[in-house]
């Protein structure tokens, strides 16, 4: 374990680098921090840290940078992630809150994290798997059509208008709108399934194809799993950060993005409660050793519906990062709590 004094050292040397992009040496450390001991000191803890494997020294640079190890030290050593101002929560706030749709929760919430972060945002779309049903409404078209709208808890809608063989009267909808609801509001996906399947048998025979019809809609589009893995990419443009070295650095991101699959791998299995960094080779893709993930869960519910987060540098601001993926993460999940 390193004392504080190098753990300071170690701070200003990673907050430097990300700062600068270049090397540090004890004479700037000295000057730009204030550590209350001398160069030479500086020097010695340099070294050090160099023996641990937490910094090193690039080419002939008399500087030194952050080790992947030296990153992965400095976020453990994060007692919590800093909060934003209160002017960041207000624009986040004011810039969610204008969606009108999923679609555009969605949209808005990569945008956002791309201009907080300055890095590449990942947002996946609600997994549908997970969701509950919050209502189902049943709207009469005429008199052998209605329209069916599947609400659910990740705020995405369904709709199917469905051709019936019997005439719409009123009391055949309420009855129709009542019984969906009674066995489909409020439970998983795969349990409103299986009940409202029941449903045919639990009524008279002259409607029976009627609920047949509506129910297999209804359950056609819980089934419709197409959005579970979507992902939506934003911030491209801040890859001409990453510096010079395009075929090791930008070229395996920009290739990584036109696979989802990947992109899924790299947020990986994440919790509403936890803000997860991946740094370097700490990844499950080889080709992105050099760029490390910031990430978190996200839902309207205590599980994770899904993830959003930030890939970059590895010299990226860990505590500004973390602490953005986590506000955006905190204030979609309540917009969706409340649509």
């Amino acid at each position: 374990m390193i004392e504080d004094r190098k753990l300071a050292v170690l701070r200003a040397i990673v907050e430097d680098y990300v700062a600068t992009q270049e090397p540090v040496g004890s004479k700037t450390l000295v000057e730009r921090h204030r550590l209350g001991v001398s160069p030479a000191t500086v020097r010695n803890d340099m070294a050090a840290l160099e023996d641990e494997g937490l910094i090193a020294q690039p080419h002939t640079s008399a500087g030194r940078i952050p080790t992947d190890k030296g990153y992965r030290f400095f976020v453990d050593r994060l007692t919590t992630v800093k909060a934003m101002s209160a002017a960041e929560k207000r624009a986040i706030a004011g810039f969610l809150e204008g969606a009108h749709d999923l679609d555009d929760v969605v949209q808005r919430s990569v945008r956002l994290l791309a201009q907080l972060t300055q890095q590449v945002a990942i947002v996946q779309y609600p997994t549908l798997a997970k969701s509950t049903v919050r209502h189902v409404e049943l709207v009469a078209l005429s008199t052998h059509r209605l329209l069916a709208v599947l609400i659910l808890s990740t705020g995405r809608v369904e709709q199917r208008v469905i051709e019936v063989p019997v005439e719409l009267t009123d009391d055949l909808l309420g009855d129709l709108r009542l019984r969906v609801n009674a066995a489909a509001a409020g439970e998983r996906i795969s349990e409103a399934a299986t009940a409202l399947g029941a449903l045919p048998e639990q009524v008279g025979h002259d409607v029976t194809p009627t609920f047949t019809v509506v129910v297999a809609a209804v359950v056609e589009a819980m089934s419709n799993h197409r959005s579970d893995e979507r992902v939506v990419v934003g911030g491209t443009a801040n890859l001409a950060r990453f510096g010079d070295n395009f075929d090791q650095t930008v070229k395996p991101i920009l290739e990584a993005l036109e696979e989802h699959v990947v992109l899924l791998k790299l947020l990986g299995e994440t919790s509403s409660d936890l803000v997860t960094v991946r740094i370097g080779a700490e990844g499950p893709i080889d080709q992105l050793s050099a760029t490390s993930v910031v990430a978190t869960g996200y839902g309207a519910s205590d599980d994770a519906l899904s993830a959003l987060g930030v890939v970059g540098p590895t010299r990226m601001d860990y505590p500004g990062s973390m602490a953005a993926v986590r506000a955006v993460a905190r204030y979609v999940s309540t917009i969706l709590d409340e649509s």
